[in-house]
């Protein structure tokens, strides 16, 4: 099946359901994508397995896009192994309240995926039961992922390169430009001295 019908195909399981179908990609990376609800994220999960025509037994991967003031997506890909082709299933979750449906009953590994996501951007996954830390430590406050996370790591830690980005071979360069979402200096404690600074010649 091409990309437009695996999307029509999938919108048409669906129906009343309002989905919109649509092509991502290009050429031989094209993918059938369709937004759906995200009141029928499980549905169509299940939809895109089971219908014989699609056959998406494989999940390859979920995870969400900080769209900032408009929400979150999160996205699904889904393969068959048998027929050849794949649906990037996608849903948009409002910032104040991310939720959907987890699809582990459909999917089980979908666990660990679902466990990162929960982690970086905060988005709830109802009915997984166990969304605990998968990569940061349980103290860890914040989801690194959502745009509006600060990145104090550049104030932190110097960086660790022999020139900061931008700057030529010969010295000297641009003005450096600190990353989106790093605070001025000063502004984020005390910037540590790099090692050996305080030597003559900075060795």
């Amino acid at each position: 099946m091409t990309p437009e019908e695996v999307g029509a195909r999938l919108v048409a399981l669906l129906a009343p359901v309002a989905a919109t179908p649509s092509v991502s990609g290009g050429q031989r990376f094209a993918r059938a994508t369709v937004d759906v609800p995200p009141e029928s994220w499980l549905t169509a999960v299940r939809a895109a397995r089971d219908d014989a025509e699609l056959a998406c037994d494989f999940f390859d991967w979920l995870s969400a896009v900080d769209e900032l003031a408009e929400g979150f997506d999160v996205v699904a890909h889904l393969w068959s192994t048998r027929l050849r082709h794949g649906v990037l299933l996608r849903s948009r979750l409002p910032r104040g309240a991310p939720t959907i449906a987890s699809v582990i009953d459909v999917y089980p590994g979908a666990g660990w995926h679902e466990r990162e996501t929960h982690e970086m951007f905060g988005i709830d996954f109802a009915g997984h039961g166990e969304l605990r830390p998968l990569l940061l430590p349980p103290e860890f406050e914040g989801h690194p992922l959502r745009k509006e996370f600060v990145l104090a790591s550049r104030v932190a830690k110097p960086w660790p390169g022999a020139k900061e980005p931008g700057e030529s071979e010969a010295g000297g360069g641009r003005r450096p430009i600190r990353p989106p979402g790093v605070p001025a200096p000063g502004e984020w404690g005390t910037t540590p001295t790099p090692a050996g600074a305080g030597w003559p010649g900075g060795r």
